[in-house]
């Protein structure tokens, strides 16, 4: 049984769309790091716990890469990202789901980054990595992080 098919059980016997057998933790190698994708929109659940953060962003139809997103000032952070480069290949996915499970880090981590707590129906947005070719489920491994203004780094602490 495939997760989304998992998930969509879960919420049949009233889990609120998270099954505890739907739940995986995914690795940064199991992305596609060559290719960022930018999402927006709002979330739809969230997920505040252990082993890291996650939720489900319902992505508007009219998706559109911010013309200023590769001028956007980053935070330092102790990973050696060269993030510049990354918000200017940062490109939409090709693939069309309105939902998209999205991978934040550790709530450790986002204390550090003093990220609040993101609730239901939030607007964000994110960078991050999906499935090589874009295949499987629908799910993004954050970068960053935009969230009321502010920009935070997901991969390590802030430097």
């Amino acid at each position: 049984m495939q997760r989304r098919d998992l998930m969509q059980a879960g919420a049949a016997f009233g889990w609120g769309g998270w099954s505890a057998l739907a739940q995986a933790h995914h690795g940064w190698s199991s992305f596609d790091q060559d290719r960022p994708l930018y999402l927006e929109g709002r979330a739809a659940s969230v997920r505040w716990r252990n082993p890291h953060a996650e939720l489900v962003l319902d992505v508007p139809e009219s998706l559109r890469l911010p013309p200023d997103l590769a001028q956007r000032s980053l935070p330092a952070q102790t990973a050696s990202i060269d993030g510049p480069a990354l918000l200017a290949r940062t490109v939409l996915p090709t693939r069309r789901d309105r939902r998209w499970e999205i991978e934040l880090a550790p709530l450790f981590r986002l204390g550090q980054w003093q990220v609040p707590e993101i609730k239901n129906g939030m607007p964000l947005s994110v960078v991050g990595f999906a499935f090589k070719d874009e295949k499987g489920e629908a799910i993004l491994r954050a970068e960053y992080l935009f969230l009321d203004g502010k920009t935070y780094g997901l991969r390590s602490s802030p430097a």
